[in-house]
Order: C-alpha cells, then sequence, then structure tokens
C-alpha cells in the first residue's frame, strides 16, 4: 500500500468550497495542497497555496499538474473520467475514475445498485418523448424526470403528476437523455457516509437526518432518530458493497429514504458531502481529514460522535448575511466559504450547533 508522508503535496480537482475544506484538513496533517481547475480563483485559493488554471480536456495541462503533486483527489463528481485516466498515467488518483463513471450516469448508478441488490425507486431510461409516455404508462404519471447526466441541488428535474405534464417536463430539462424515476413514498432522508482506506478498511459515522428545501440540504441533524436508526444496518451492507465494488478509496456517500419497505437508495456522490459538514466539529474526526487520511495511506480516524447533539444549517445566499447574530450565539460554529457574490440558492456556509 502506497503512504504519501506529511509534507508531500495533494492535488485537488476543483477549487470550491469542498476543496477549501480538504485543502484545511490538509494542512492540519501538514500537506500541502495545490488546486487545478478551469476557473481562475474559488473559495480553496483563499487556503491553497498554489493554483493552476486549465481545462479538464488539457491533456497537457493534467500531465503538468499531475507530476507537481504527489496524489490527487477530486471535490465535485462532474469531471470527465477521461481526465482522472490521464492523471492516473502520471502518478495515484483517489478515487479512480469508475467511480465517477457510476456516479455521473444517473441510470448506471441505478443498475449498478440493483445489481447490488439495492432497493431504488422504479426507472425507465428517456432518449426521447415516445420513450417518456412508454416510462408513465410503466412507472405512473407521479414522477420525476431527470436529466441522466449532470444536475444537482434540484437542477434538470422536473416533476410530473398527470400524463398531460410529459411535453413540458420534456421541454424543461431541455429534451435530453433523461431518466423518469417513480415517486417514493417516504418518511425522512438520510446519508449514509463513509470513508474507505486503501486496504479496504470502512468507517461510517453516524447518519444525519436531512432536509431539503428547495432541492437544496436545509438542515442535517444527529441523531437522525429511531426510523433512520433502524433502517441503517442495511443501508450500510448496501454502501459497503458500493464502496468495495469500486475499489473505493476516500470518502463515499449515499443518499437514501427511509420508507415503509426499508432504505431507498436515491444517489450517490464519490467525494465529501454536504450532509457530512457537521462532523468537522461534531465527529471526533472530520470527513475531509478522514479523506486525507485515506487518499494518503494513513490509519483512519474515529468517526464517533463528539456531542450528544449536532445540527448543522447551510446558510443559502443572503442568509450569510446574519454572521454577526449567528456569532452572537457561543454554540455555534460558523464556517464562510469566502464566495463575493451571496446570489438566490447559492451556498455561501454553514453553522453547526452542538449540545454537549
Amino acid at each position: 500500500m502506497t503512504i504519501i508522508p506529511p509534507g508531500s503535496t495533494i492535488g485537488i480537482l476543483g477549487g470550491g468550497q469542498l476543496g477549501r475544506m480538504i485543502a484545511i484538513a490538509a494542512a492540519q496533517l501538514g500537506y500541502r495542497t495545490h488546486i487545478y481547475a478551469p476557473e481562475m480563483s474559488g473559495p480553496a485559493a483563499d487556503v491553497s497555496p498554489r493554483w493552476t488554471q486549465g481545462a479538464y480536456e488539457d491533456a497537457d495541462a493534467l500531465a503538468a499538474f499531475a507530476d507537481s503533486v504527489d496524489v490527487v483527489t477530486y471535490e465535485f463528481e462532474n469531471i470527465d473520467p477521461s481526465a482522472v485516466e490521464v492523471l492516473a498515467t502520471h502518478g495515484l488518483v483517489r478515487p479512480g475514475a469508475q467511480a465517477l463513471r457510476v456516479a455521473q450516469d444517473r441510470l448506471a448508478e441505478k443498475r449498478f445498485v440493483c445489481d447490488l441488490g439495492g432497493l431504488t425507486a422504479p426507472f425507465a431510461p428517456v432518449e426521447s418523448l415516445d420513450d417518456l409516455e412508454e416510462a408513465i404508462d410503466q412507472i405512473g404519471s407521479k414522477a420525476i424526470l431527470k436529466t441522466n447526466r449532470m444536475g444537482y441541488d434540484g437542477k434538470g428535474q422536473a416533476r410530473l403528476q398527470e400524463p398531460g405534464d410529459a411535453i413540458g417536463a420534456w421541454n424543461a430539462i431541455g429534451r435530453q437523455s433523461a431518466i423518469l424515476e417513480g415517486f417514493v413514498t417516504f418518511a425522512e432522508e438520510f446519508s449514509v457516509i463513509l470513508v474507505r482506506g486503501a486496504n479496504g478498511d470502512i468507517r461510517f459515522w453516524d447518519s444525519a437526518a436531512n432536509v431539503h428545501k428547495d432541492g437544496i440540504l436545509d438542515t442535517s441533524t444527529v441523531p437522525a432518530g429511531a426510523l433512520i436508526e433502524s433502517q441503517l444496518p442495511e443501508a450500510r451492507a448496501l454502501a459497503s458493497k458500493v464502496a468495495n465494488a469500486l475499489d473505493y478509496v476516500g470518502v463515499l456517500t449515499l443518499e437514501f429514504f427511509a420508507s415503509a419497505d426499508g432504505p431507498v437508495f436515491n444517489e450517490m456522490a464519490p467525494r465529501v458531502h454536504n450532509s457530512g459538514h457537521w462532523t468537522i466539529e461534531g465527529a471526533l474526526t472530520s470527513q475531509f481529514e478522514n479523506h486525507v487520511r485515506a487518499i494518503c495511506g494513513l490509519p483512519l480516524g474515529d468517526t464517533g460522535l463528539a456531542a450528544a447533539k449536532v445540527e448543522m444549517h447551510n446558510l443559502i445566499g443572503e442568509q450569510a448575511n446574519d454572521w454577526q447574530q449567528l456569532l452572537s450565539d457561543p454554540a455555534n460554529h460558523l464556517h464562510l466559504y469566502g464566495k463575493h457574490e451571496a446570489r438566490s440558492g447559492r451556498k455561501m456556509g454553514h453553522v453547526t450547533r452542538l449540545t454537549l
């Protein structure tokens, strides 16, 4: 097993808030970081000493970046897997490209999980309006049409309530390759976040109960409550199967619906996750530190709770301007991402509150 010692440089694809928090955790462990992203700057620039602006399609720039670092990871999944393959020919990349291939394609993702025995919403591929109408006949008209690739935080989706909504939904997503998913009746939503080391060791954090508003995560709370906790063994078993099947190294997130039929898989993210931000103060080892530990081949840290109750609240748009009021409560831990424009629907930061 390859060990990347402290003092080495970690390359991070993407320079958003997740890259920022990975870089902070890396610095605590004595690592340097180097960001590669198409943008000139971003939230991670405040804390990472090096930033290379380059396209993910630029093989020469990627090769030069790979040669300047000791291991490469990524902060988001919408990167062409071929870019990761280029990097892998020059050095160590964790997680690998296969995790991106599965997570980027909603149809492939659903089939992958079903093959591992997971329960998903009923689904059907859609490549045309005729396909959509056939899928509605098969699944029912109460469904969600999602673009097969890209899209997050509610983007690239259209809800249907009756058969007549088909053409409007098809137009709303841009008449592109899609998947129709039947509605799932559920009581709560939760995430299973794990870290898998290069030696195959897997550890789980407590699962948070997640509440979304307008398709964006609003709060994550642990403990999650009796219903979610009763479904964790089955959900964690599936998450372990996914991680092992992908020979995954790093932090992996699977999102679930808690239903009367058990945990229903929604989607996966091959990275650190918004619903795990509470772990920075609320767990003995955060998701960001353990991601760094895993990709560098270090022993994994304890994922146990550091408080009796933890609640993370996202700060969306203008909510971040309430920083003074938030800091007036000594129980709050405020994280602002350094973004310059507080647009509607934009994640500007988060606040975590611990009850000891």
